[in-house]
């Protein structure tokens, strides 16, 4: 029995272990034991799944581009190639031992590629993001599925092979990954780039798959090669159908063309109708423009002649101006003598004005600066004062320290005294104890001598004298046992005068931090004062610019005033002026004409016998009497 599937040949679909090349053109092969018998297994087994995956490749993209649309999940092609890369992945993957169990899933060789590709960072989030996957396979299989659909699973599995060291953590030596059968199954992916792939990984339950190869699929039989020749056919009728429907469409187009020719045509007809229009209107231009042309030539005559009036009258002006020039001659030589004198006045007056300018701008930069001087000692001082306040805070709380280490340390003084008192008491006890142990000692001396000497005579007694002794040896054990705790007592006491010796320390060291705080407030005290004297001085000197600054500001008024006075000074000419502009008393021989200098005016003597210094001139000039009461009210309002 065999089977034809696209130039390979099987013999025996039981016996089927490995392909091997045929004579026939490099294209068929023939499967036996006996080939497979000399070589490795892990070769044959690689060799197996490079065809496989040939196979699958080859069969998707031919079915993808006769079918000419997107592939979907459920397409079997297309889940027979995910089964394939799943197994060409698994091929001589390293076991992995974990706490619990063993574990052998390619998630971690995908993993790495995130690290070596960065463009593979949005597929790991994604497929970790995913709720319904649990095992590391099922993220194994979304992976492949995203790479797909991004169609980039050649890009992504070239920088794993690439990178061998890395492989060798997760594959044996021998591994599809790890040799060149890898390689060549990545060059291959390269042409499922040409594929659209539209899959839905949440909906899958990919977690418990089966991966089995589905061999029916690539053996085929004679009725499967008649199948595939309906197959051609109906590819022929799909082809005609939509060749049918794209002559439908370019109908569809024509009859569209030929209404746009008749819209055309309408509007053609429209502007041949607005062009007769047109030429109308412009004939009808052509007549008016002959009639302008007509009226434009009575003008000229009518102007022609109206110059030649007026050529005329020139001409009898012109004599008499001659006649008249000689006049207004001597009138301009005296003008222009006024006007010399006027003008060196007004240079006078315009070189102060630039002093006072001058000055103006020196004054205002001075102001500039002494008011940053001013914001920034008033900064200054705010932040003194600040500092002040907490300096003033730290003082108050370290004199509240003062008076309670000061009374602790009155207490403690007393506590000492006592104790010193007690522990005087205690060494006089101890010094009677020592002694009644001293006389104690020698009375027993004494009585063991007498009892050396009288035993022979004091055997009646000894009773008595052992009783004695024992009552004695009691009262000593009651003694050693006071001593003890005398003793233990007196190291306790010790133990609390160090103690106490020791509080006392640290208490006059806070004390000398205190005397050092003390001396730090007086120092700071001591600058804010100087600081306070210098914001004295400063005030004052502000004071004074400000001062200053008020008169030089008053006299750049007066000669803003005086250069508008002389400006605005209208010399009235003689002949203006035929009365007294106060008392409007007529002008004659014996009532003269003068001119006020502040206002230009002509008065009488009478109304102008007053002289007063101008900015114009510094010696007194005649003036009227309105500007004479102007003039000394405004100096009187000047005066401090």
């Amino acid at each position: 029995m065999t089977f034809q599937v696209w130039g390979w040949r099987r013999e025996d679909a039981s016996q089927v272990l490995a392909w091997v090349p045929g004579a026939e053109g490099g294209r068929r092969g023939v499967l036996t034991r006996r080939s497979l018998a000399t070589k490795d297994p892990t070769a044959v087994e690689r060799a197996n799944l490079l065809n496989m995956a040939k196979l699958s490749i080859k069969g998707l993209i031919e079915s993808a581009l006769s079918f000419g649309r997107t592939l979907d999940s459920d397409y079997p092609p297309l889940q027979q190639f995910f089964v394939v890369m799943e197994h060409c992945l698994k091929h001589g993957l390293k076991v992995r031992k974990s706490f619990l169990s063993y574990n052998k899933t390619i998630w971690g060789p995908l993993e790495l590629v995130e690290k070596l590709y960065p463009e593979a960072e949005e597929i790991g989030a994604s497929v970790r993001d995913l709720p319904g996957l649990k095992t590391p396979l099922g993220r194994a299989r979304a992976w492949l599925r995203l790479a797909l659909m991004q169609k980039k699973m050649a890009d992504y599995l070239r920088c794993l092979i690439i990178q061998r060291d890395l492989l060798s953590e997760f594959y044996e030596y021998h591994a599809l990954m790890m040799e060149e059968e890898g390689a060549v199954i990545v060059g291959l992916l390269v042409g499922l780039n040409v594929i659209d792939a539209n899959l839905c990984v949440k909906g899958e339950d990919l977690d418990s798959q089966v991966g089995v190869i589905d061999f029916s699929m690539y053996l085929k039989n004679e009725e499967d090669i008649g199948n595939k020749e309906r197959n051609v056919q109906i590819a022929a009728i799909l082809d005609q159908k939509n060749y049918v429907e794209e002559l439908n469409r370019q109908l569809n187009t024509v009859s569209s063309l030929h209404s746009r020719v008749d819209s055309l045509e309408k509007s053609n007809t429209k502007l041949i109708e607005e062009l007769a229009i047109a030429k109308n209107n412009i004939i009808k231009l052509q007549e008016e423009n002959h009639q302008l042309r007509s009226e434009n030539k009575l003008i000229l005559m009518k102007t022609q002649q109206h110059l030649e009036v007026t050529k005329v009258d020139v001409e009898t002006e012109l004599q008499t101006y001659k006649h008249s020039r000689q006049g207004l001659d001597e009138m301009y030589n005296e003008a222009r003598r006024q006007l010399r004198d006027e003008s060196q006045l007004r240079q006078d007056v315009e070189n102060e004005l630039a002093v006072q300018v001058s000055m103006k701008h020196e004054i205002e930069l001075a102001m500039k600066l002494l008011e940053k001087d001013i914001h920034e000692k008033q900064d200054t001082l705010i932040g003194l004062r600040q500092q002040l306040e907490e300096v003033k805070a730290i003082n108050i709380e370290m004199y509240q320290k003062l008076q309670g280490s000061e009374d602790g340390l009155k207490e403690k003084n007393e506590i000492i005294a006592r104790l010193e008192e007690k522990t005087n008491k205690i060494t006089a006890a101890m010094r009677q104890l020592e002694q009644r142990l001293q006389q104690a000692e020698k009375a027993q001396m004494e009585a063991e001598d007498e009892d050396e000497k009288y035993l022979q005579e004091c055997l009646s007694k000894s009773d008595s004298l052992q009783k004695q002794i024992s009552q004695k040896e009691k009262q000593l054990v009651q003694l050693e046992t006071d001593l003890k705790i005398e003793k233990e007592w007196r190291q306790t006491l010790q133990e609390d005068l160090q103690k106490e010796k020791d509080a006392l320390s640290h208490l006059r060291n806070e004390t000398q931090q205190i005397i050092s705080l003390k001396k730090e407030f007086l120092n700071l005290q001591d600058e804010n004062q100087q600081l306070k004297k210098i914001y004295h001085e400063q005030e004052q000197a502000l004071q004074e610019l400000g001062n200053k600054l008020s008169e030089s500001k008053l006299k750049i008024e007066d000669i803003k005033e005086a250069n508008k006075a002389l400006q605005g000074l209208v010399w009235l000419k003689d002949k203006e002026a035929t009365h007294c502009k106060l008392c409007e008393k007529e002008f004659s021989l014996s009532k003269r004409k003068h001119h006020c200098r502040n206002c230009g005016e002509i008065f009488c003597n009478a109304c102008s016998d007053n002289e007063l210094p101008l900015p114009s001139s510094p010696k007194p000039v005649r003036v009227c009497d309105s500007c004479h009461a102007l003039l000394i009210q405004r100096c009187s309002s000047n005066l401090p």
